[in-house]
């Protein structure tokens, strides 16, 4: 994680639940640049309402959830040490797609081809849960899969809100305990990953000792059927962020570490693998080739092509002269955790000195076997996914803009969290990078796309519609504030989003 993120960076729970959240950002009163309307701060496009009757039509529930929602009904809690589960009888099963991983799918996509485009957005419930939801939801058996900063799993009904079940697997870790950070307290911040083969929810949760581990819980019934050390051999727990979305491939789970923010302590990028099958064996292990940092933090987490290669964005590193030590870069590794190629700009030790590096956005795997990366130097490089290059191996590169998070893309159209705006990119046949529309500046989240809109949160509080193809505003609703690194879920007609005190869904009318 960085040392300086431009003011960027995800503020603390504790800032937030104090109610301060600000609005940023240049566009908020200036012309779309392709839509050609007025951008209004809580102009027409704020909360609207839903007839019942379109509601129910839209499956959805006028339902309720608001507050801190608990079960009520529980079974016993598990022998496991430092977990518990408590449970309501099972519900039905939703219909429509899961959303089993960050971004739907191994690539980081964020995209469903066959959802509708809004007239406008409707709040339908808000559920408040024991800490901040910095991971993306996920959806499995039409339930909502949430992990919180408070170190739990909950499923909560997709219509109502409610409670379906909750496992609390240990204590969070008080930031004051930490050398550096900025999330207090520290809990489950990566994405977990859904197994279909063995049904369970996988998530890395930092407890108190510290300790981070890797734990596995039923879909269906919440019963926390495993959990392990997951802590790399010889890291140091305390000065290691597992921020990155958990990646399920090649019958493995993938976990990459970074550092806090702050830089802080002897930390090193790393990647751990186990397989699904004996979660309990011993770990493959990556580590980036630094003496220090080089941390693999994006939220996005690592990507994976068709083959089961893994893709992963490093930090800066603490080499600053001589050979390149592989950060500042996009590494391809094996299924096994080999490396087996790698790409830095030319400019590498001087990211590094400056805190310039690609570890901000997760690499963007393409059709045609390229690749697409930017970070906080706010140049944009094109690769070929199979043959990376090395030191100044890209195909092209452009300065586009400093990115953070995840970025959403439809076949060659990436659409990238600039932090002054989300922007549109098309790689054009060359192959080159093209730049198109660019939202307003504080409307700079990780986005996913649905049809033809592309839905963006502003960590303010305001869940943003845009036509894809020209940045127009089609709707607005506000919601409560969020991390830096939010991104929307969209299953059928709901988008769900992780705030700073839970989960709130939205509609699609």
């Amino acid at each position: 994680m960085s040392r300086t993120a431009h003011a960027d960076h995800e503020r603390g729970s504790r800032e937030l639940t104090r109610g301060r959240a600000r609005e940023k950002g240049a566009g908020a009163n200036r012309r779309w640049l392709s839509g050609g309307r007025k951008w209004r701060r809580g102009g027409k496009w704020g909360v609207v309402t839903l007839l019942l009757g379109l509601l129910v039509a839209c499956g959805g529930n006028p339902g309720t959830g608001t507050g801190l929602a608990t079960p009520t009904a529980t079974s016993p809690a598990l022998a496991t040490p430092g977990g518990a589960v408590t449970a309501t009888a099972p519900a039905t099963s939703g219909g429509g797609a899961d959303w089993t991983t960050y971004h739907r799918d191994n690539t980081r996509s964020g995209y469903v081809a066959t959802a509708p485009d809004p007239t406008r957005l409707v709040s339908l419930w808000t559920t408040h849960l024991d800490g901040a939801v910095y991971a993306e939801p996920l959806v499995v058996h039409g339930r909502v899969i949430v992990a919180t900063e408070g170190d739990s799993l909950y499923a909560l009904n997709l219509s109502t809100g409610s409670v379906v079940w909750h496992t609390k697997v240990g204590t969070p870790v008080p930031l004051s305990t930490l050398p550096c950070g900025n999330i207090d307290p520290l809990g489950i911040t990566g994405t977990p990953v859904y197994d279909p083969a063995s049904n369970l929810v996988f998530a890395v949760a930092e407890i108190s000792g510290p300790q981070h581990i890797l734990i596995g819980v039923d879909a269906d019934s919440g019963a926390l059927k495993f959990r392990r050390s997951i802590d790399p051999p010889g890291a140091d727990p305390r000065v290691h962020q597992q921020r990155a979305a958990l990646a399920l491939a090649n019958g493995r789970i993938y976990v990459a570490y970074g550092g806090l923010y702050g830089d802080c302590g002897d930390y090193r990028g790393r990647v751990v693998a186990v397989p699904t099958t004996n979660p309990q064996a011993a770990m493959l292990t990556f580590s980036v080739p630094t003496p220090r940092e080089g941390g693999i933090w994006a939220p996005a987490g690592p990507a994976v092509d068709a083959s089961g290669d893994i893709y992963v964005s490093v930090g800066n590193g603490a080499v600053t002269s001589g050979d390149w030590d592989h950060s500042d870069s996009v590494l391809r590794l094996s299924p096994t955790l080999q490396l087996e190629d790698g790409f830095a700009p030319t400019q590498w030790a001087s990211d590094n000195a400056a805190d310039l590096d690609l570890s901000s956005l997760g690499p963007v795997l393409l059709p045609n076997g390229l690749l697409f990366i930017a970070g906080k130097s706010g140049i944009a490089y094109l690769l070929r996914a199979n043959a990376l290059g090395g030191v100044g191996g890209q195909l092209q590169e452009q300065r586009l803009c400093d990115a953070y998070g995840g970025a959403a893309r439809v076949d060659n159209v990436i659409y990238v969290p600039c932090s002054l705006g989300v922007l549109q990119v098309t790689i054009a046949s060359g192959p080159r990078i093209v730049r198109g529309w660019q939202a307003p500046a504080n409307i700079n989240g990780s986005p996913i796309v649905g049809g033809h809109t592309l839905y963006v949160v502003d960590r303010t509080g305001a869940l943003y519609a845009l036509n894809r193809e020209t940045g127009a505003l089609r709707a607005r609703i506000a919601i409560e504030p969020t991390s830096r690194f939010a991104t929307p879920t969209l299953v059928g007609r709901t988008l769900l989003v992780g705030t700073m005190s839970g989960v709130v869904a939205v509609g699609i009318a």
